[in-house]
């Protein structure tokens, strides 16, 4: 269950703030434009955690590791299964189509930018990358994915 304290409401910008607390512990500065771009600051908590599997139709996600280390899982359309752990300053942009999942270690950092065509039914759960991500422990991600 996602908590949001804040929310500052479009502007004379066409930009509104929040800030969630997210059920695994994350939280997430976030900024949103009218047309749906996304800029998102995610914080990890003290424990390490995978966020929700999902895939959009239409955005395209840039993501950059801040600090810390995060482990990126993805399938697309070939339906491959992959893990890439990726350190500070490294970065990824993953293409509409794609599944893909983030585990993020302790207090790690990572910057989000979203673009496209953003509409509140163009982020899909997918359920069965979360069902080859959910149970890969942060040591095995460390030992096999590095």
């Amino acid at each position: 269950m996602n908590t949001e304290f804040s929310e500052q409401k479009y502007g004379e910008t066409g930009v509104k703030t929040s800030f969630e607390q997210m059920a695994n512990g994350e939280q997430k500065y976030k900024m949103i434009s009218e047309d749906g771009s996304y800029y998102c600051r995610t914080v990890a908590s003290s424990q390490g955690a995978w966020q929700n599997s999902h895939v959009h139709i239409s955005l395209t996600e840039f993501y950059v590791v801040q600090s810390g280390w995060i482990a990126y899982a993805s399938y697309g359309d070939d339906e491959v299964f992959s893990i890439r752990v990726m350190r500070e300053g490294e970065l990824i942009i993953v293409q509409p189509g794609v599944h893909h999942n983030i585990y993020m270690s302790a207090h790690s950092t990572i910057h989000t930018i979203k673009h496209g065509l953003n509409t509140s039914s163009d982020w899909m759960a997918s359920p069965e990358l979360d069902r080859l991500t959910q149970s890969i422990a942060e040591k095995e991600l460390l030992q096999k994915y590095v």
